[in-house]
């Protein structure tokens, strides 16, 4: 099979049917482990998309969230924070419950999410610790851990 296909397929299945279509008209490749044979990272006209998780999960980078939050459907997976959280989010803070104010129905513990400010605009991305449901209604705790962010890699600190 194509290594675009199998890209799309993977990218449908985790983060929502359609949004493989994100990479039309890109030039798809895939890095494979010289000890394993199994998929390493993904790339998508020269750059890093994203890396496999041991769980078959994927890590995004920041370019890989950018180019898929071209597809409404990836949105599901995204968490839209407040205002007065931006700017340590962009410095590679955590986000915290009681800073989330929209969240995609897709959100679940452990899976990869975008996280976005009041106006859209992509801060950072992370791995959720909270559903969606909880997220909303719970006030203390972490609800993201953030991998990478806008601001860090601006700064060096990524």
């Amino acid at each position: 099979m194509e290594q675009r296909k199998i890209v799309e397929a993977m990218l449908d299945y985790i983060f929502g049917l359609g949004v493989g279509k994100a990479l039309k008209d890109r030039e798809v490749s895939v890095e494979y482990s010289k000890k394993t044979g199994r998929m390493k990272h993904i790339y998508v006209d020269g750059k890093l998309l994203a890396t496999l998780r041991p769980d078959g999960g994927l890590a995004l980078t920041l370019y890989g969230a950018q180019m898929l939050l071209r597809s409404k459907t990836f949105k599901e997976n995204c968490v839209t924070v407040s205002r007065e959280a931006e700017e340590y989010i962009r410095l590679g803070k955590s986000v915290f419950a009681k800073h989330v104010r929209k969240v995609g129905k897709r959100v679940r513990p452990s899976s990869e999410v975008a996280i976005l400010s009041a106006e859209g605009k992509l801060l950072a991305v992370g791995r959720a610790v909270l559903s969606a449901k909880m997220m909303k209604s719970f006030d203390l705790g972490v609800a993201v851990k953030v991998r990478a962010s806008v601001g860090a890699e601006q700064t060096g600190n990524a």
